[in-house]
């Protein structure tokens, strides 16, 4: 039988396992999430456009917002056409087969980003002018990250509030 004090720190490294797990999960999620939140909405304010200028509006606006120039990443910003055109299909319909078309870009879209070692959350989390600070909390951005640019658009941590509030509540409810 364990004593107390084993017992308390056997109990505390599953509490930290679990946390850590957690975190990640959140993060990885969330980063998702909030790409999908901002694509959707600016899909919407350009549905009534031409499909071929609202798609080269917003893919411009993100490859910028990922700090990617169109000319050095050919293939990432083809997966980002495709992607944003299947946003702005289900901006203007949205149903079934267009949630299918989405969720089919998106995996195109994370398959290109993975072949390059990156994902659509890193994406968010190391490189968007819409990044959550917290997420830098779970998984700091890489030192040698290549093309970084400041982003001084990304919120600073609230020091009185618990991580998973800070920069989280008030930007994404």
């Amino acid at each position: 039988m364990a004593h107390f004090v084993e017992e308390l720190q056997r109990e505390a490294e599953r509490a930290i396992m679990a946390m850590q797990t957690a975190a990640l999960a959140a993060r990885q999620l969330h980063a998702r999430a909030e790409l999908m939140r901002h694509m959707l909405t600016t899909a919407r304010k350009v549905a009534g456009k031409p499909k071929a200028e609202a798609v080269e509006t917003v893919v411009r606006e993100w490859m910028d917002a990922w700090n990617l120039g169109r000319q050095d990443w050919p293939h990432i910003a083809r997966e980002m056409e495709a992607f944003t055109a299947a946003f702005h299909d289900y901006a203007n319909e949205p149903g079934d087969g267009n949630d299918g078309a989405l969720r089919k870009a998106c995996d195109a879209l994370d398959a290109v980003l993975a072949r390059e070692n990156t994902s659509i959350s890193d994406q968010m989390a190391f490189r968007s002018q819409c990044a959550h600070r917290w997420w830098e909390l779970v998984v700091p951005v890489p030192a040698d990250l290549p093309d970084a640019k400041p982003r001084p658009s990304v919120p600073p941590l609230d020091a009185e509030a618990p991580f998973w509030q800070s920069g989280c509540a008030a930007f994404c409810r």
